[in-house]
């Protein structure tokens, strides 16, 4: 892509907005010139969700793990933790509802939030801790339907497995959206158990504080 009036291919592409954005994020070539020359954060900062259809977020995370299978820098795991909550957080329920809707694309998100806990384990609240946690995503193709995902909260840290390898403290079973929405402070624990939006099995107490135990990075 030409330089026009001073401006780098990097500024010309973060400059575009909404559906032109998108448009050129599934041409681009994730090996060109111009593709290295983007940096994920500031694309991610580029990002409004509300400028964005009901499939265009869908879209969007698509072209970057595309990207991404070339160039390791579009890869999910590098975008900021903030940048990150904000973008879902500014989703709307039925973009993120085309985004589960999509069996690889609904793995990698739920698999990237998951890998991001132990970054957030609030190590100080959880240092005499050992708890485990059995997720299950509803509107799964596990076992009854679900995702699965094993959490444990050992000593100041936080592991993730698919397994389910020991027993749990506490079942949570939950909606991804709805999961989405929980750890980018847009719904508390409180509201969605009440709304039966949650289901909880095991240690009610210990469930209605298990988000304490984890700084969750609010969106900018």
């Amino acid at each position: 892509m030409a330089d026009n009036a001073g401006m780098t291919s990097d500024d010309q592409i973060v400059g575009l907005r909404g559906a032109a954005l998108l448009d050129t994020l599934e041409r681009l070539d994730p090996l060109s010139p111009d593709a290295h020359a983007l940096d994920v954060n500031t694309l991610a900062d580029a990002v409004n969700p509300r400028d964005l259809g009901k499939d265009d977020f869908r879209r969007l995370l698509n072209a970057l793990l595309r990207l991404a299978e070339r160039a390791p820098a579009f890869d999910l795991s590098k975008v900021d933790p903030a940048r990150f909550a904000s973008l879902v957080a500014a989703a709307s329920r039925a973009q993120l509802e085309s985004v589960v809707a999509e069996r690889p694309l609904r793995e990698r998100v739920l698999d990237e939030i998951f890998a991001r806990m132990g970054a957030h384990t609030r190590s100080d609240r959880a240092r005499d801790l050992h708890a485990v946690v059995h997720w299950r995503m509803a509107g799964g193709t596990g076992e009854g339907g679900y995702d699965r995902y094993e959490t444990v909260i050992s000593k100041g840290s936080c592991t993730v497995s698919r397994e389910m390898r020991e027993r749990p403290r506490v079942t949570i079973t939950i909606a991804p959206v709805d999961f989405f929405r929980l750890i980018t402070h847009q719904a508390t624990p409180a509201v969605l158990f009440v709304t039966g939006k949650i289901k909880v099995k095991g240690d009610l107490a210990f469930a209605a504080g298990l988000i304490g135990f984890f700084d969750l990075p609010k969106p900018a």
